[in-house]
């Protein structure tokens, strides 16, 4: 049995533990949340009491991460993630995370990569909304790989300042997520499974009345073109994309 936090108590991190408690994730034990919203976190804790389940409301990192889980889950931030990572690897405690945009930042990069090759630990990079990253990995492999992203979504600013569909972004990875810190990590886990942050190139339209989002990332080398295109109504994909990655992790068989 694995046990296993969750740094972030939002929606996507109710879906995880909803999994829990539906049995579909029968070798994890939910041991505790974080939540810098402290209600959030309870109510999360709340649902494993009814199903008999216990779980740890923690109020710091520390606090946590002293519960020595086997995975931190992190749903929250690319900020909570740059909080979390390195305490976390240090902590003997791998990592699943949906904020790879944090990861956009090479340094960074570099420094959670080697905490994790030096304490045994690793870094699970959950899909969310997007896909494909065996293909995407692949062909850059292969060399001579160039890549872009489009993204597709409701108006990114005030909707009744905006009256036309536009592209309101063009750019690299890099850019995109200093931008839009929280509404693009996909880009980057795209290309951080790619050709890397600075070479994708990105282009996010804002559409009135469009609901959801649309994620196509494209990559060509001489041998392969590859476009892996998914639309999402909400962002629950990205709370499942979570319970896949935690199943990988445990299953003789790896998708």
């Amino acid at each position: 049995m694995k046990t296993f936090v969750i740094a972030g108590c939002g929606r996507l991190a109710g879906i995880v533990s909803e999994a829990v408690i539906k049995g579909l994730l029968p070798e994890y034990e939910l041991v505790g949340v974080y939540s810098r919203t402290v209600a959030k976190a309870e109510r999360i804790a709340g649902r494993m009491a009814e199903a008999g389940k216990s779980c740890a409301v923690c109020t710091t990192a520390d606090e946590l991460l002293a519960l020595k889980p086997d995975i931190l889950v992190e749903t929250a931030s690319p900020a909570a993630l740059r909080e979390f990572a390195v305490l976390a690897l240090k902590n003997g405690t791998s990592i699943v995370t949906l904020s790879i945009g944090a990861l956009a930042d090479d340094a960074f990069y570099r420094e959670v990569c080697e905490t994790a090759k030096e304490n045994g630990t690793r870094i699970y990079i959950a899909s969310g909304a997007t896909g494909g990253f065996d293909v995407l990995r692949t062909a850059a492999l292969m060399g001579k790989a160039t890549a872009r992203f489009y993204n597709e979504k409701g108006p990114v600013y005030e909707e009744a300042l905006q009256k036309e569909q536009k592209v309101v972004f063009t750019g690299n990875a890099v850019e995109a997520i200093r931008l839009f810190p929280t509404k693009v990590n996909v880009t980057v886990a795209a290309s951080r499974a790619s050709v890397g942050p600075e070479a994708m190139q990105v282009t996010i339209q804002s559409t009135p009345g469009f609901k959801g989002d649309t994620q196509r990332v494209e990559i060509r080398n001489d041998q392969v073109h590859a476009v892996v295109d998914v639309y999402s109504a909400t962002a629950e994909i990205a709370g499942w994309s979570v319970v896949n990655t935690l199943l990988n992790i445990v299953s003789p068989v790896v998708f």
